[in-house]
């Protein structure tokens, strides 16, 4: 039997980074979805959410029983916690959650500027192995440890601290590169010496500080690939994440099948649905209420626009003249209709008719008025829980999983 070739797989943050962005957020309503579109995508694991954030409890819950129906499957829905025994103790008391990365920071700044003499360098490393094997004590599936800071963390310490990781029962190692300190050069080098010295799956986990996220997560996943281990790469719809933002998820995808360096000599997870990208890419900016900037690649207006004599001239001949790949392969290309006209919405005071108008034109039929008045109800509420117009999508999910969706807009402070 031929032996598997190593892997790069996608590993979506955005309901974990991306929501931790300043004056941004989502909705639960909303990181569902998000977490419905990322495993039509074919996207392997979605950091979903803070198990031992009490207001989370509900959506992580709720979710994972989507999962346990087959519903989000086969995506891994993970939850992130700090790397102490405390937090797993807490996490799979208050949710059904089966995936965990556990989270510590490991350089010498944070060490001593941020933990302020709380842990040294040997305690850190005894935390975080106590709550791996909590982890694993309490029968959690999949477990990635992160080391926050890597980049700025000494190689040396680093191999041992990931090397502990794996002896107490780690599945991967998240390389954090949690200030976009890194450059392309330094992480392959730092990325590949870890891979080799521990033989351990690499996450690679990137800031955008210094405008070079894309470039640095598909480098580091070249070096863990290049020292015979998979790599994971940490992504957000839209590069939407703190300060400057995480690594596009279009654009990572793009760059691994397209650059010159990286198509057809490093293998995408196969599961992978480039052409999601498009309707993924309009749903976040909607619930995120951030636009696409015109020049994002791939889902940007301008992505696919010419205007100069010359440009337009060659793309027109051919569009390989001036076009790297298709919009096709995006999920672009099909015509949008934009009512002009007289418009019936559902929302927090919609009555029965209005509601079964907007129903009608999905080409939704309720059994009968009880079932009906129910929807309207949760709809009502999904409306006061996003605080904007539903989406087509949304609407479906409501009526298609109208008890998931009334777990997801309960809250009990």
């Amino acid at each position: 039997m031929a032996k598997k070739q190593n892997t790069i797989y996608i590993l979506d943050v955005t309901n974990r980074d991306g929501v931790q962005t300043s004056r941004l957020g989502l909705a639960k309503l909303q990181k569902t979805m998000i977490n419905m579109y990322l495993n039509d995508m074919g996207v392997a694991q979605s950091e979903f959410g803070f198990p031992v954030t009490r207001h989370e409890t509900n959506y992580i819950n709720a979710n994972c029983e989507l999962a346990a129906r087959g519903v989000l499957k086969p995506i891994v829905l993970s939850g992130w916690i700090r790397a102490i025994k405390e937090d797993v103790e807490k996490a799979v008391k208050m949710t059904r959650v089966e995936n965990l990365n556990l989270s510590i920071s490991t350089s010498e700044q944070m060490i001593r500027n941020k933990f302020m003499g709380k842990f040294s360098k040997e305690q850190v490393i005894a935390e975080m192995v106590e709550a791996v094997h909590a982890a694993r004590k309490h029968g959690i599936k999949t477990l990635g440890v992160n080391a926050e800071d890597a980049s700025r963390t000494h190689l040396d310490y680093l191999i041992k601290f990931a090397r502990a990781a794996r002896k107490a029962g780690a599945d991967r190692i998240r390389y954090c590169d949690t200030l976009g300190y890194d450059d392309p050069f330094t992480i392959y080098d730092r990325i590949k010496v870890l891979a080799q010295e521990v033989r351990i799956p690499i996450e690679l986990h990137c800031h955008n500080d210094l405008g070079m996220v894309v470039a640095c997560s598909v480098a580091g996943a070249k070096a863990a690939i290049d020292a015979g281990v998979d790599a994971y790469i940490n992504t957000t719809v839209n590069g939407i994440g703190e300060r400057a933002g995480n690594a596009d998820l279009v654009s990572v995808i793009l760059a691994i099948k397209h650059s010159s360096g990286m198509q057809g000599r490093y293998v995408l997870d196969e599961r992978i649905k480039l052409s999601m990208a498009w309707r993924i890419a309009k749903y976040a900016s909607y619930a995120f209420g951030v636009p696409i900037p015109i020049t994002q690649p791939g889902v940007g207006a301008n992505a696919f626009s010419h205007s100069s004599g010359i440009h337009a001239d060659g793309a027109l001949k051919d569009r390989r003249n001036y076009e790297l790949y298709d919009y096709e392969e995006l999920g672009r290309g099909e015509p949008e209709l934009i009512e002009t006209g007289r418009q019936i919405i559902a929302g927090e005071y919609s009555g029965i008719r209005g509601f079964r108008n907007v129903y009608e034109r999905l080409e939704i039929k309720f059994k009968n008025d009880k079932e009906a008045a129910r929807i309207l109800e949760l709809v009502r509420y999904a409306n006061v829980h996003t605080q904007q117009p539903l989406t087509e999508d949304e609407l479906r999910f409501v009526a298609k999983y109208p008890d998931i969706a009334k777990k997801i807009f309960t809250m009990a402070p």
